[in-house]
Order: structure tokens, then C-alpha cells, then sequence
């Protein structure tokens, strides 16, 4: 992926809409000052513009935990932030998951994979291909190798990519933080060999569907946005400029790495455990965004006034203790 900066000017104006932003944590535990952090970017993007703001549990990660979502809407609301309706469990939209990848199906773009991440990591790929890209190994088996195959990996079962049209190319889209963003595409993993759905195609029918027109997350997942652009138009999505994306900055600990739990006091149940209640974490988070001072404590919808997308830093924040 690659990015050009937008020289502190907003390139793309925040206008209001009447669509959705959303955001979408995964019960994996409890939330983190980067997420809260974004959590908070995504509430002012949706709510500076008279957008409706929804939440999304993607639940579809066999690796969660009993009860984090619940705790994580939780801390959500302490830190006064509010939805629209109920929160939607991923997991429950296994229909319309299905149906999307039936319908790339029937265009014939979909095929059966068997190679594992060590196989994709030790094949040759295409020239100028970005590394770990699927090189293509099972794209263009015949029906009698596809037989064979599975019957040698039982019982494992195949997973299912996408086949990229030989045409197609990788969208670039203007990033309200990160200016003009290109990615690469590969044939990506629609449904995992395990039957669990991938986090590109959910995410891309889940917004859709939900009539999300604003996604807000981390910059580690900008380089996805390509991808996701690419299913919307090949599902008949809708797909830029129509939809707009803000990647964020993230959150680093204070030796430069990504904020984890090695870093002390990150989660808000935490901080207020030390003594930082959470309208204290609310106003750290703030300063962060050069949208308080030093001196003052704000509560959200003070924030919703002073919130200028062009004026948000471009690098990520390192969380000292």
C-alpha cells in the first residue's frame, strides 16, 4: 500500500450525509486506548455530519471471548459515547454471507484452495507481486485435480478465493487522513477451509447492507480497502465516491511498538483500577486529537463542535503511563 499525504488539508470535504457510520470491534477482550481511541474518531466522523452511528460485534473469530463484547459496549458508553439501534452480532448475518459468495459463484469467480499459509509463503510469486500474495497455485485446476486434492487433504476441507478478473484493477481511493491510497489485489480467501466467512467479504456485505456510507478504523487496515472496494463493485455495492473512509492513526506504546498489554495500563477498566476514571481517559484521548487543551475536561458532544478532520494528526500517538 502506498499513501500520498494530504499536505494538511482535508482532500476530500466532510459534508453531511444521511447514511451510517459504524464501528465494529471484536470481542477478543477488552478494548484498548487505540481502540477506544478510534472508537471516538468514528462516533465524531458520524455524528459531525448527521450521521446515524452503528455498532457491529464481528463475532465470526472462533478466538473470542465470553463476555468481551458486552464489557467492550460497556466502556463504549462510560466514555459517553452512543449508537443507533441495537448492536448487530456478525455471526448472525451468516445468510447474507452466503449468498454473496453464491453469487460471485454463479459469475464464476469463485475457486476452491487448498494451499496453506507455508505453501503461499514458499511459492514464487508473480513479478511485482507484494509478498505473501497467492501466487494462483489452485486457480486453474480441473475439475479431476480439484477431486484429487480434496480427497488427499481430508478431512480437511478447501477454502474458497475469489478469481480476480484478468481486467480488474487494483481501485485507489481518497482516504480523508491518508490522501490517495493505492493497494494491491490478489485472490483473496472468501470462506476459510474451517467454513468460518473472511473478514473482507463480511465486512464488505455487513456495511453495505447496514447502509454504512463512512468507514473509520485504524491505518493498519487501509491497505485492505482495495480489496473490499474490488467485492463491492463485482456484488454491485455501492463503492466510492459514494463511500467514504478515514484511516486513523494508531496507538504505540512507549517503545514505538503497537500499544499491547505488555504496556501497563492500556484498557479502561485498567486506568480507573490506578485511579484515571474514564471521563479523564475521554479528555486524554481528546488532547490527543488536538481537540482539548492541557488544562480542560470535555465530554463527547463538546467535542462533536471543535471536530475538524483536517486538523487530526497524521502520526500515531505513543502512550506514556
Amino acid at each position: 500500500m502506498s499513501a500520498r499525504g494530504p499536505g494538511g488539508e482535508l482532500p476530500v470535504p466532510l459534508e453531511p450525509a444521511t447514511g451510517a457510520g459504524r464501528y465494529a470491534p471484536s470481542p477478543s477482550g477488552d478494548l484498548h486506548l487505540g481502540n477506544l481511541r478510534t472508537a471516538l474518531l468514528a462516533w465524531l466522523f458520524a455524528r459531525a455530519t448527521g450521521r446515524a452511528f452503528l455498532m457491529r460485534i464481528e463475532d465470526l473469530d472462533r478466538a473470542r471471548d465470553a463476555g468481551s463484547a458486552a464489557a467492550q459496549l460497556e466502556d463504549l458508553a462510560r466514555l459517553g459515547l452512543d449508537w443507533d439501534g441495537e448492536p448487530v452480532l456478525q455471526t448472525d448475518r451468516g445468510a447474507a454471507h452466503e449468498a454473496a459468495i453464491a453469487r460471485l459463484a454463479a459469475a464464476g469467480l469463485v475457486y476452491e484452495c487448498t494451499c496453506t499459509r507455508k505453501d503461499i509463503l514458499a511459492a514464487v510469486s508473480a513479478p511485482h507481486a507484494p509478498p505473501g500474495a497467492y501466487p494462483g497455485t489452485c486457480r486453474d485446476r480441473t475439475s479431476a485435480e480439484r477431486e484429487a486434492v480434496r480427497a488427499a487433504i481430508a478431512p480437511r476441507t478447501p477454502a474458497l478465493r475469489l478469481r480476480v478478473p484478468d481486467d480488474a484493477l487494483a481501485p485507489a481511493f481518497t482516504d480523508l487522513v491518508l490522501g490517495e491510497v493505492h493497494g494491491d489485489i490478489d485472490d483473496l480467501v472468501l470462506r476459510r477451509g474451517d467454513g468460518t466467512v473472511a473478514y473482507n467479504l463480511a465486512v464488505v456485505v455487513d456495511d453495505a447492507e447496514m447502509g454504512v456510507d463512512q468507514i473509520v478504523r485504524g491505518a493498519d487496515l487501509a491497505s485492505s480497502t482495495p480489496r473490499q472496494i474490488l467485492l463491492q463493485r463485482l456484488l454491485d455495492f455501492s463503492s466510492p465516491p459514494r463511500v467514504s473512509y478515514a484511516h486513523v492513526p494508531l496507538v504505540l506504546g512507549p517503545t514505538g511498538a503497537r500499544l499491547a498489554k505488555r504496556d501497563g495500563a492500556v484498557t479502561l477498566r485498567e486506568l480507573e483500577a490506578v485511579g484515571t476514571s474514564a471521563q479523564t481517559v475521554l479528555t486524554q484521548l481528546a488532547r490527543s486529537l488536538n481537540l482539548a487543551t492541557e488544562t480542560e475536561r470535555v465530554t463527547p458532544t463538546q467535542l462533536i463542535t471543535r471536530f475538524d478532520p483536517s486538523q487530526l494528526p497524521r502520526d500515531p500517538w505513543v502512550w506514556h503511563p
